[in-house]
């Protein structure tokens, strides 16, 4: 006889090996989420870094551990279902994440440099 629980979810018998659904698993993903939020506010409202750099870092890094989460908890994605397309999936997610924040990066530092308006001690001597 079969488990009663097996619905064809694409979970095995057992739901060895894959995050069980339920209401602890988004319970887990929550308070994660609002912990991997909460750090880089506090990060930046307190200024406990002096480099804004280091600050800008260190969210990053936040916000890569918070897609993880989200993947993991929220979308039930890992290596071994769908028969690896959630892997597939996963890299091209990781590839246009890193893609979009570099490229966000990248024009907001050359916007901010470029666009700073010139100091009152140039706009004096300008012709």
């Amino acid at each position: 006889m079969s488990n009663e629980h097996d619905h064809g979810h694409g979970h095995d018998a057992e739901g060895v090996g894959d995050l069980h659904i339920s209401l602890k698993g988004y319970l887990t993903g929550f308070i994660l989420s609002v912990v991997l939020t909460a750090i880089p506010f506090w990060l930046v409202m307190g200024k406990v870094f002096d480099k804004p750099g280091l600050t800008a870092f260190v969210i990053l890094g936040f916000a890569a551990v918070q897609i993880v989460v989200h993947m993991i908890y929220f979308l039930h994605l890992n290596a071994r279902s769908q028969g690896g397309w959630n892997m597939l999936a996963l890299i091209f997610t990781i590839v246009l994440v890193v893609i979009a924040l570099s490229g966000s990066l990248w024009v907001m530092f050359h916007l901010n440099h470029n666009m700073m308006p010139a100091s009152m001690h140039e706009m004096r001597n300008a012709p």
